[in-house]
């Protein structure tokens, strides 16, 4: 740090009488206390350039190793885009709505919120799941023996859900009633059509169809049951998948079309 020092001449001094009223009052000369004032300015001039050219020194030194630290890091997979989730784990999200499952010559895609249920509805039933927080919304898949080529052979698929209709369940009451509500008279259920489609997967023709069926006592305002069915060596396999209506446009829908499209056989 520069030091100041004045330096003044001995002749540049004069002490006045002292009288006894008067203090001790030394008096300097004016080209004095200019060369004093001359000599401050110029170090304090020195001083503040060598201070601002350390802070230059600083900011050029951290302005480098920011630019050393920049070049030399990698984009971590955990790195996400404008709009995008970081994937703070480094690997790829998979879809954990829905688990595989393989089966004896069949495979579809379950949801993983659904639990295997023992109940069997139906002959020839070789599995069913079950919604944990509502048993109306399930799948099940029905192997049995068949006589058919192709699901062909069963006509179409309007033909063929009549070869099937006990999966839509059967009227129990055989009372009169009115044609009201929906229903034609003597009739408490009902079932329309919604869709019927022949794709073909692998070479193999699938017929699939979605149903609405409604019940004078039903509580789900219907039920939607969507049935997959193709024949395969000597073997008919069906997969119906339904819900309620009610929970249908409540976020069912995703979870039952995604399973019974998902199913074919192996």
């Amino acid at each position: 740090m520069a030091s100041t020092t004045c330096f003044f001449h001995h002749n540049a001094l004069t002490t006045p009488a002292r009288t006894p009223s008067q203090r001790f009052a030394p008096s300097f000369k004016p080209h004095a206390q200019v060369a004093c004032r001359a000599q401050k300015r110029a170090a304090g001039e020195e001083e503040g350039s060598g201070s601002a050219a350390a802070a230059v020194s600083r900011r050029l030194a951290l302005t480098v190793l920011i630019g050393a630290a920049a070049v030399g890091s990698k984009v971590s997979p955990a790195d996400a885009a404008y709009g995008e989730a970081a994937n703070v784990f480094g690997k790829p999200k998979g879809n954990t709505d829905f688990l595989p499952y393989t089966g004896n010559g069949f495979k579809l895609s379950i949801p993983s919120k659904w639990n295997p249920s023992k109940e069997v509805e139906y002959a020839g039933q070789v599995l069913r799941y079950e919604d944990n927080f509502d048993s109306t919304s399930y799948v099940t898949v029905i192997v049995t023996p068949t006589e058919k080529k192709s699901i062909t052979d069963y006509g179409s698929p309007e033909d063929f859900l009549t070869e099937v209709n006990y999966l839509l369940g059967k009227q129990a009451y055989s009372g009169k009633t009115d044609a009201e509500g929906g229903f034609e008279r003597d009739a408490v259920a009902t079932a329309n059509i919604l869709e019927a489609s022949t794709p073909e997967v692998s070479g193999k023709k699938y017929y699939f169809l979605s149903v609405l069926t409604r019940t004078a006592d039903g509580d789900e305002g219907g039920k939607h049951q969507l049935i997959t069915a193709t024949v395969k060596d000597g073997k008919l396999y069906i997969c119906k998948a339904q819900a309620g209506d009610k929970r249908w446009f409540k976020g069912a829908r995703k979870y039952v079309e995604s399973t019974a499209s998902s199913f074919s056989v192996a």
